[in-house]
């Protein structure tokens, strides 16, 4: 069972999108993005026809969730690695296609948790904020070697700070006097750097720089960039991919990917739709849902939560491709 302090935002109705993908033999999810393994074990259970493939970057959050959903046996498959590599994956577990793809995005509560990861800004910790501590570079290198207008861009464009420049020529500043190694010490900066009256509003003042630096680290847009057209191609007919965002420039990038594979690419009067000009998924959800004020009080991360999903309705249009549930 999940518990109190790892509670999936949206899990009834993440499962209720994915359900009708899933319920025959033979279905494949794919958990991009696994954690704990909250919703894989809510489809596990939920689904009984389904096996889930989980991916996560994190050696330790598949540890956790392989310990959490090993009663399911050999319907759950772990996979260490980033969610563009989905179509890889795939075709290594020798699978044709998914029927689900679910992305939960963001940093995951165990992270958060975890002092000694860098992501939360509450306790003085390293700064790594790696979501694969096994390698890249850590936040601490990003704030150590940047030049000063890419630390700018970085912090306007990812944390949507105000004082993004600022910060950058005061973190430049503190640096030849002594490398940040520590959040507390950038924490500090930050109080120092952002106006008073700022920082009573809209939250703890570190949050957006933490935020804009995880980002950077983890490289999280490009890889969901690759990853969401990744995930329709690899989608069966039938099949959904159903994402959660907590950023506006992932819902933005989501919004756009599943604009662009259920518009209908013809001129406004043309009368009628030729089948070869039909648009080959469809949108499941009406725009972006959002939790309700009973599930935001008990979960405060569903707040920022933007929930979309897309069915793909015609097979892909390549040779050889076959029509029926299960074609890819």
């Amino acid at each position: 069972m999940t518990t109190p302090a790892h509670v999936p935002v949206l899990l009834d109705r993440v499962v209720a999108l994915l359900q009708p993908a899933l319920d025959h033999e033979g279905a494949v999810l794919v958990d991009a993005t696994l954690g704990l393994g909250g919703h894989s074990e809510a489809v596990l259970t939920r689904c009984a026809l389904a096996q889930v493939v989980g991916f996560d970057r994190d050696p330790d959050a598949l540890r956790l969730a392989g310990e959490r959903l090993a009663p399911f046996g050999d319907r759950f498959t772990p996979v260490h690695a980033t969610f563009d590599r989905i179509p890889d994956a795939l075709r290594d577990l020798g699978l044709a296609h998914a029927d689900g793809v679910l992305f939960d995005l963001g940093v995951s509560s165990m992270q958060l948790d975890v002092a000694e990861r860098g992501f939360a800004y509450r306790e003085d910790a390293p700064l790594d904020m790696r979501m694969d501590p096994t390698s890249g570079p850590t936040a601490a290198d990003v704030l150590n070697t940047y030049p000063q207008g890419e630390l700018t861009r970085i912090l306007r464009e990812y944390g949507e700070e105000r004082f993004a420049a600022r910060i950058a020529r005061a973190v430049v500043r503190e640096r030849e006097r002594e490398p940040f190694s520590t959040s507390g010490r950038l924490v500090e900066l930050l109080y120092d750097q952002i106006p008073a009256p700022a920082r009573r509003t809209g939250g703890h003042p570190a949050k957006r720089t933490f935020q804009a630096l995880r980002m950077e680290v983890n490289d999280e847009l490009d890889v969901l960039r690759r990853a969401i057209p990744a995930a329709i191609d690899a989608l069966s007919v039938g099949g959904r991919v159903v994402v959660e965002s907590y950023h506006s420039l992932e819902d933005r990038l989501v919004k756009r990917a599943f604009a662009a594979v259920t518009k209908v690419d013809v001129p406004p009067d043309l009368p009628i739709v030729p089948e070869d000009r039909q648009p080959a998924l469809r949108l499941v959800t009406r725009g972006a849902e959002r939790a309700d004020d009973a599930e935001t009080a008990h979960n405060p991360r569903a707040a920022s939560v933007r929930l979309r999903a897309v069915e793909r309705i015609r097979p892909r249009t390549t040779p050889g491709t076959t029509t029926g549930k299960g074609a890819a």
